[in-house]
């Protein structure tokens, strides 16, 4: 938590998370038009920011692009905002909705969190129905096989299914491919969104990365949103801790 509030405390930095708050996903070329500074002094800003886990980097190409990771405030908020009962992530709902995507052919969230534990365990956390009901208040069901169906289902003994898809990639414990879409849109290709979930031993910890692309209109990017960032704290909450935070359902389509 040290080494954010550090990299919050300088003006440069913050101006350069106002960038990726407007744009996500630039590169360095296209963040120094708009810092007057070098390239190699905004290359160390961006250093900075990325070991405080609020920048993510992904690669395209020859080009690297940069993320605003939105986990490490939402922590902030659980530790000090919610302390003083503002409504559950309503400060980081408005830092987030500047930080969708204006391009389609670039990953709309990438969200990157640390967490204490190993990657055989992540997985587990990801793709068993108990775990992922103790912290998402939905349970992922499948045989995790790839081109398997999965279903994001409700923990109320309805059964009902809010998301489905497919299993795109499954290599366990390292990487994760499934597409997404309401139950009434399954089999209609353009209806799908996808998430890719990277899971890298760190040293001594783990480092999720879940890039959730190809998501179609507002309503859609609001709802995604408002719960990556939750949904993770959940997670990491209950494999550090073996408690989740108090619950929500939350869904993200």
């Amino acid at each position: 938590m040290d080494t954010v509030f550090k990299a919050l405390a300088d003006d440069t930095r913050r101006r350069l998370l106002d960038r990726l708050h407007e744009h996500n996903g630039q590169t360095l070329g296209e963040l120094c038009e708009r810092i007057a500074m070098t390239r190699q002094s905004v290359t160390q800003h961006l250093a900075l920011l990325e070991a405080a886990n609020l920048v993510s980097t992904v690669r395209r190409g020859r080009e690297k692009l940069h993320y605003l990771n939105p986990v490490p405030l939402h922590e902030i908020q659980e530790r000090w905002i919610d302390k003083f009962e503002r409504p559950r992530l309503s400060a980081l709902g408005a830092v987030k909705r500047r930080a969708e995507e204006a391009m389609t052919d670039k990953p709309t969230f990438v969200y990157v969190t640390y967490i204490e534990s190993t990657p055989e365990k992540v997985w587990d956390a990801l793709t068993d129905a108990d775990l992922t009901a103790a912290y998402w208040g939905h349970s992922n069901v499948s045989d995790w096989k790839q081109c398997s169906r999965w279903e994001h289902v409700r923990t109320d003994g309805s059964g009902v299914a809010d998301v489905v898809g497919t299993v795109v990639e499954s290599e366990r414990p390292t990487r994760l491919v499934t597409t997404w879409a309401a139950p009434e849109d399954e089999g209609q290709d353009d209806k799908y969104s996808r998430v890719t979930f990277d899971i890298r031993q760190h040293g001594d910890i783990v480092r999720l990365t879940v890039t959730h692309e190809n998501l179609a209109d507002e309503g859609e990017r609001a709802a995604a949103a408002s719960g990556w960032a939750a949904v993770l704290s959940n997670l990491k909450s209950l494999l550090e801790t073996g408690s989740p935070l108090p619950q929500e359902p939350w869904l993200v389509p």
